[in-house]
């Protein structure tokens, strides 16, 4: 029992730095921008912090052998997410409860709670491989919930979110998690038709042409959502994450091969016919041509977000003191550049390295399981915060094209947070599972 305790104990050191880190955060925030400090956001810091620690708590219980470095690490994005929000609403002189930062923070409450409740719920992630077929049914419901007239919501020029009344939810984001439990059980049933059987070709085995349905339907799954909800980025996330999955599954790489050859002609393709993805590639390649600098929809919000990183330089202009409002959407699409502009090219290096350690986590939680339901799950949930931190990051700092989703943790949106809160919650079911199995000694 000594070593668990361990771990926890761990657990609440890194716990005790993050809410040091994010306390302070916020006061430099308010010294910078306003010379003084207010007590109110401080106190919904605490609160979150608060939350963070019933968390920790309920781990002690239910979850004693669990990774000790998820938790600090989400916490901590969470926290310089709400300081780079916030000082935008200063900026902007959004400072009471309706401002975007304190919806962040209730949010965020809302999305701790909701991961404490499936680790509660969750006591042993194998249950999951139970409703496999289930999952599936739910990922494609949430998928296609933005199309139904009435309830379906067209925000920057995608359709992917619901409305009711002035409350608004991204289901993809939900679905996502969804899509990944039903990969990772169908993949563990169909591992060895798709990992053995086939014809060797060029020096590849490539797959029958029976095996290759799933993809295929993968494929058109990823399409339609460029096609008729405008977004790019998570189609790409979608098939990055299957793709992945299926690597991990059958070792064989003709699946990746065969995948990025469909994604690469489809994308190609829907940049030649569908105007707003031949827009954002036209951003991309001729960011700084004037015709399309000014026009609408052009590539002002990617040079200005340039501008923004460059004025930060190596170690940032200082938290209050920049000028990230001067970005469109700089809560959200362009929250790093916000955070890069203050915190310069130092801080978004330590930004990634916190990604990189979570991400490094939930692999390593993935392979150190005996079981492949929860091999594939771990990864593919790990996948999917590294593929959509390059998506975003990548597109904010111009390496690919730029696409609409969100920064995992540190973006303003509910969705987003609730989603990657439980997978943070998930990961911790899993690698509490791995170390509490029984180990075979030969």
């Amino acid at each position: 029992m000594r070593l668990p305790r361990r771990l926890r104990n761990l657990e609440l050191m890194l716990l005790a730095g993050v809410w040091v880190i994010t306390f302070v955060a916020i006061a430099l925030v308010q010294l910078g921008a306003l010379g003084t400090t207010e007590p109110t956001m401080l106190g919904l810091i605490l609160v979150v912090s608060g939350l963070s620690l019933v968390m920790h708590v309920v781990l002690r219980f239910v979850g004693r052998e669990a990774d000790p470095f998820i938790l600090p690490i989400a916490t901590l994005l969470n926290g310089i997410g709400i300081a780079g929000i916030y000082r935008i609403d200063l900026a902007e002189g959004e400072m009471g409860w309706e401002s975007v930062s304190v919806r962040q923070v209730v949010w965020t409450a809302l999305a701790i709670i909701i991961a404490i409740i499936t680790i509660l719920i969750v006591r042993n992630h194998r249950v999951l491989q139970r409703y496999t077929y289930l999952a599936m049914l739910v990922g494609v419901v949430l998928l296609l919930l933005p199309m139904l007239p009435g309830i379906g919501r067209t925000i920057s020029g995608a359709r992917v979110w619901i409305g009711v009344g002035p409350f608004t939810f991204q289901p993809g984001e939900i679905a996502k998690i969804a899509l990944a439990v039903f990969f990772a059980g169908y993949l563990v049933t169909r591992r060895d038709s798709l990992s053995m059987v086939g014809r060797k070709f060029l020096g590849l085995k490539l797959p029958r042409v029976r095996d290759l349905g799933p993809i295929l339907v993968i494929w058109a799954l990823a399409m339609s959502v460029i096609v008729f909800q405008r977004d790019l980025g998570t189609a790409l996330l979608y098939f990055g994450l299957f793709l992945v999955m299926l690597y991990v599954a059958t070792g064989r790489f003709s699946w990746v091969l065969i995948g990025l050859l469909l994604f690469v002609g489809g994308a190609f393709a829907a940049s030649r016919t569908l105007e707003y993805v031949e827009g954002r590639v036209n951003n991309w390649l001729d960011a700084f041509n004037p015709a399309i600098y000014d026009a609408d929809g052009g590539s002002y919000q990617l040079v200005q977000g340039l501008f923004g990183l460059a004025n930060g330089g190596l170690v940032g202009t200082g938290l209050g003191q920049g000028m990230p409002d001067q970005t469109p959407v700089a809560q959200s699409d362009y929250i790093i550049a916000t955070l890069g502009e203050e915190l310069g090219l130092a801080g978004v290096f330590a930004i990634l390295a916190l990604y990189l350690l979570f991400v490094s986590r939930g692999f390593r939680i993935g392979f150190a399981g005996q079981d492949d339901f929860g091999k594939l799950l771990a990864v593919g949930l790990s996948f999917v915060v590294a593929l959509q931190c390059f998506v975003v990051i990548g597109g904010v700092t111009r390496v690919i094209p730029l696409t609409g989703l969100t920064t995992p943790f540190l973006a303003a949106g509910g969705s987003s947070l609730v989603a990657n809160w439980i997978i943070a919650a998930l990961l911790l079911r899993v690698s509490d599972s791995v170390r509490s199995q029984p180990r075979l000694v030969v």
